[in-house]
């Protein structure tokens, strides 16, 4: 089968329309539904409050109905005194009215008596023989909610395309309504495609990956008010494939996938899709999600999405959610902020980048910090508050750049504990055994990356453990490099063990750094920036400074020099798969994966925190429990790995 290539590509606006130029996008029809199953469906039309409410002039509190002007004078030295002539419960009808010189004793939520203004607290009155005092004057209305104070009748109550909420289903049900109007539902069929993708909980052999987008597409349109079903995985399979897609079609108005939608030999869901109907929409002008495909068959939409993660839901959020409000007729708001981009970042002229980020509270206002460029992420979908659209004609966007963000979801940045810096479990493990793990946003950029969100003030505490070459210090000596010694504080924390990682025996008998030269050794490095790339270079520095080689031909000298990954579990990971036979890393992780471990050093994993989010209630929280060396201690996973120093918790001096 030979390889087809994309239609011209469209942008996700150009997208939209092309859709709604080949085919109606609207709902399905109307029905009325009771309140009971009435949650999260749309309404089809604008309601009218039917009724007052209150429906009548009603106590807010246990007291006495009077007129206001009969108690004017009243106060502690010379109460007045009132003929009490009934009493009125909640439910009942008043069985006479207010005159004057005369109260009615009442209960919170009954009816006020024609005739009363007011209700004096009991706390304030004193009953006896059939006549009460009162010890404190009232204003006319004190304590009364009036007849259709709260919504009056004929009032715009809600409008049509509304999502029904549980606040909104109280209000109709707090007026007398028992039925609404909304509208029908569309049906989606889901599917996941491709040889490669397993079910969750399935044994995972190497090269395959558990199926993320079925259950997150399905699920992110039932958010959206779509009645969907994830219908299972279909395999690289043109027969199968057209099946049960064709079967879809029968039944949904909507048949959506992932997988299979780019141009090459192996990708078959667009050729289905051009059997089955008529393209519209091959391949958009975005990063990621380019390999998106819209049709239209017998008037209903076929949406092939990429097979990557984050495609994925970009394309779920940036293109199908338009359409499916369409449908659902829901008149959902976009939540979006001005955010600033702390980091420099360029792209690919003529796509626009949609770019998952989290907020985080800094000098300049909101700060947008990308969370992952990588299509295949799936961290991104929790660790992200929105997204950035970067334009189709920019190539670089400077660090300090102005950016809308659309927010996934309503989020105050200001009320998180925000941690940028390197990542490592007890951390974690801390802030849940200290109960601040649901208020704390992590960001897991390594070491120097923490030190500049610091310096921005973007960072409530950046965990570092980088390594100065010339003092052989760890942390202290970058409180002057970055100008940060009056501008923060370097907060002691716990030493960490780190060292080479090897496959279970040892095959290749590596004892030490030198090893790392042998040419039939490999290695995984980590990124630059982190502190352990910075301690594994100290060390390869001196031994080729030994052999008399420069520094500087390193990557030709040590095997897989240049093959780098972020985090400590990934240096584990490439060597129990044996795409490398050693790294330096964390001890914990080789516990974690059966690895052997040759220990190195105690490394020093401190915290930086800026001087002005000290006064930060997390922040203090944060450092506090920081010296409670039994919560440290009962959180340690790993306990042969780390060691408690004494000062944990203490300021550092410069």
């Amino acid at each position: 089968m030979s390889r087809k290539l994309f239609h011209t590509l469209l942008s996700i606006s150009e997208a939209l329309e092309a859709v709604k130029a080949r085919i109606p996008v609207s709902p399905k029809g109307v029905e009325e539904v009771g309140l009971s199953e009435a949650l999260g469906r749309v309404l089809a039309e604008d309601v009218y409050a039917p009724i007052d409410h209150p429906p009548f002039d009603r106590s807010e509190v246990d007291g006495y109905a009077v007129r206001s002007m009969d108690v004017e004078w009243a106060d502690e030295l010379s109460p007045v005194e009132l003929k009490i002539t009934g009493v009125v419960g909640v439910g009942e009808a008043p069985a006479t009215p207010c005159r004057p010189g005369e109260a009615v004793e009442v209960a919170t939520g009954a009816v006020v008596p024609g005739g009363c203004d007011s209700v004096v607290m009991e706390e304030y009155a004193e009953a006896s023989g059939g006549t009460v005092r009162i010890y404190r004057s009232v204003s006319p209305g004190e304590n009364v909610s009036t007849a259709g104070s709260d919504v009056s009748a004929g009032d715009l109550v809600l409008l049509k395309g509304t999502r029904l909420s549980h606040e909104h289903i109280a209000v109709l049900s707090g007026l007398g309504v028992s039925r609404v109007r909304v509208y029908v539902k569309p049906k989606a069929a889901v599917y996941s495609t491709g040889n490669e993708v397993v079910e969750p909980g399935a044994p995972l052999p190497l090269g395959r990956v558990y199926d993320v987008n079925g259950r997150l597409t399905a699920s992110y349109l039932r958010e959206l008010g779509v009645d969907a079903v994830f219908k299972g995985l279909l395999p690289d399979d043109y027969g199968e494939l057209k099946k049960a897609l064709e079967d879809a079609l029968s039944q949904y108005d909507l048949v959506v996938t992932s997988g299979g939608t780019s141009a090459g030999v192996g990708d078959l869901v667009y050729r289905v899709f051009e059997d089955l109907g008529e393209i519209v929409v091959h391949g958009l002008r975005a990063k990621p999600g380019k390999p998106t495909v819209i049709a239209v068959s017998r008037g209903r939409l076929l949406i092939g999405l990429p097979g990557f993660p984050l495609s994925c839901y970009m394309i779920l959020r940036g293109l199908v959610k338009p359409i499916v409000s369409l449908m659902t007729g829901a008149r959902d708001m976009e939540l979006e902020v001005e955010a600033v981009l702390p980091v420099k970042l360029r792209k690919q002229v003529g796509k626009a980048w949609l770019l998952p980020v989290s907020l985080v509270e800094g000098r300049q206002g909101v700060s947008a910090y990308p969370v992952s460029l990588s299509s295949g992420s799936i961290a991104a979908l929790i660790y992200s508050d929105g997204y950035v659209e970067l334009p189709e004609d920019t190539d670089t966007v400077e660090a300090g750049s102005r950016v809308r963000v659309r927010l996934f979801r309503p989020v105050e940045p200001s009320s998180r504990l925000n941690i940028i810096g390197s990542n490592d479990p007890l951390l974690m493990d801390i802030l849940v055994e200290a109960g601040l793990a649901y208020s704390s946003r992590v960001l897991n950029t390594g070491s120097l990356a923490g030190w500049h969100a610091a310096a921005r003030g973007e960072a409530d505490v950046a965990p570092t453990h980088l390594l100065d070459e010339e003092s052989m210090t760890y942390n202290r000596p970058f409180l002057k490099r970055f100008n940060l010694v009056d501008k923060a504080v370097l907060v002691r924390g716990f030493d960490r063990l780190i060292g080479i990682v090897v496959a279970k025996g040892n095959p290749k008998n590596i004892r030490s750094v030198g090893d790392f030269l042998r040419g039939d050794v490999r290695i995984v490095n980590r990124v630059k920036g982190s502190g352990v790339r910075v301690y594994m270079d100290h060390l390869l520095k001196k031994i080729l400074e030994a052999e008399g080689k420069p520094f500087k031909q390193v990557g030709r000298l040590v095997n897989g020099y240049t093959y780098e990954v972020k985090t400590h579990t990934a240096v584990a990971l490439a060597v129990k798969q044996g795409r490398a036979d050693a790294g330096i890393a964390s001890g914990y992780v080789a516990e974690m994966f059966d690895l052997d471990f040759i220990p190195l050093t105690w490394e020093e994993y401190d915290f930086l925190v800026p001087r002005e989010k000290l006064a930060k209630p997390l922040v203090a929280s944060f450092l506090e429990a920081l010296k409670r060396r039994e919560l440290v201690e009962k959180a340690m996973r790993y306990k042969g790995y780390y060691r408690i120093p004494g000062d944990i918790g203490e300021p550092l001096p410069p």
